[in-house]
């Protein structure tokens, strides 16, 4: 994973941005976590990111709309979205988008990393 140094979660379950940032920082990657969209976005300036990591369903602002804000701003950083709610039609919109991947939850930890780790050598 050397190409990538800097990975952004966000996700508004407490205990699963915090597995996320246990997992992803134990890859060696330095990982910034954000309780909501809003609160990325308010620091997004201020931080270089390799890679987002999102919930799609969060309250406030969701990780597509996200996602949307982010390519209008010309932030082409790599999105991977992540969800509880499976959802066919929101996953086509993202992946036509441009989104690098989706899993729906509970999703097994090793897919995540291999994603990750496909985008650094890409």
């Amino acid at each position: 994973m050397s190409n990538l140094r800097s990975i952004a979660v966000v996700e508004d379950d407490a205990s699963l941005l915090a597995a996320l940032e246990n997992l992803i920082g134990s890859h060696g990657l330095d990982v910034h976590g954000f309780a909501n969209a809003e609160a990325f976005l308010a620091q997004r300036d201020s931080i270089e990111i390799d890679c987002l990591i999102t919930d799609v369903q969060m309250a406030g602002m969701g990780g597509v709309e996200l996602f949307l804000t982010m390519r209008r701003n010309g932030d082409t950083t790599p999105v991977i979205f992540m969800t509880a709610f499976e959802d066919e039609r929101i996953h086509r919109q993202v992946m036509r988008a441009g989104a690098a991947a989706y899993f729906n939850k509970p999703f097994d930890c090793e897919d995540v990393i291999e994603c990750i780790e496909h985008l650094a050598i890409k």
